[in-house]
């Protein structure tokens, strides 16, 4: 997977999709890539900035006000108009940004907690089973990132000190599936002839049910 950290990037999108989407009266979008894309969103995009722009009523009295592209997406972005581009730099939206594309994400990594859940139930059932045998989805998700497509929608930096917060989104929930269930079968292969709590005998149902789901 790759990481798209907000710290870092400057999203590019095309001026007039951007102005054609605020003058649409329609909920609309950016992706990471500088796409203009609108609701509903497709179930994996991943954004940087979601809304509508409602004009002001306007009379004999007050005249139309002059659009700047700054003003709608409002003080927590940097907005550069250069030419027939729009740069867009997003990582002081990062709060309102996490509500925005969460119920998109395949997890959430962005608390003190960690990482507690996946939103694919088939993905789920692999890590509730995977913790009888002591895999926590740390395990899990540093696997998949290493080894499967997607994004990790960020905020990272090194200095004054580490800080690290992040949504993950996984392209291909079947590749995922694989290599979870590869990963956890082995670790409870090895749990079950090396580790003397759990070796058959001594199993809980629990634990029995879960070995039974890995085919062990």
């Amino acid at each position: 997977m790759k990481k798209f950290n907000l710290f870092k990037e400057i999203i590019t999108a095309n001026r007039q999709d951007v102005l054609n989407a605020i003058n649409s009266n329609k909920t609309f979008g950016i992706n990471i890539h500088g796409d203009v894309v609108y609701e509903p969103y497709a179930p994996k995009e991943i954004l940087i900035f979601s809304g509508k722009h409602t004009p002001k009523p306007v009379s004999a009295l007050t005249p139309p006000e002059t659009l700047k592209i700054d003003d709608i997406f409002g003080k927590n972005y940097q907005i550069v108009e250069d030419d027939d581009r729009v740069l867009i730099k997003a990582f002081s939206n990062w709060q309102e940004l996490i509500g925005v594309n969460m119920p998109r994400c395949s997890y959430d990594d962005t608390t003190a907690d960690g990482v507690a859940e996946f939103s694919d139930k088939d993905l789920e059932e692999i890590g509730w089973q995977a913790t009888e045998f002591n895999i926590n989805y740390r395990d899990l998700v540093e696997e998949i990132e290493a080894k499967c497509d997607g994004y990790i929608l960020c905020i990272e930096q090194e200095e004054p000190q580490y800080q690290f917060s992040g949504l993950g989104f996984i392209a291909d929930d079947k590749q995922a599936y694989e290599v979870m269930f590869a990963y956890a079968k082995a670790h409870v292969q090895k749990m079950l002839d090396t580790h003397e709590d759990f070796k058959r005998e001594l199993l809980t149902e629990d634990e029995e049910e879960a070995a039974e789901f890995f085919g062990l």
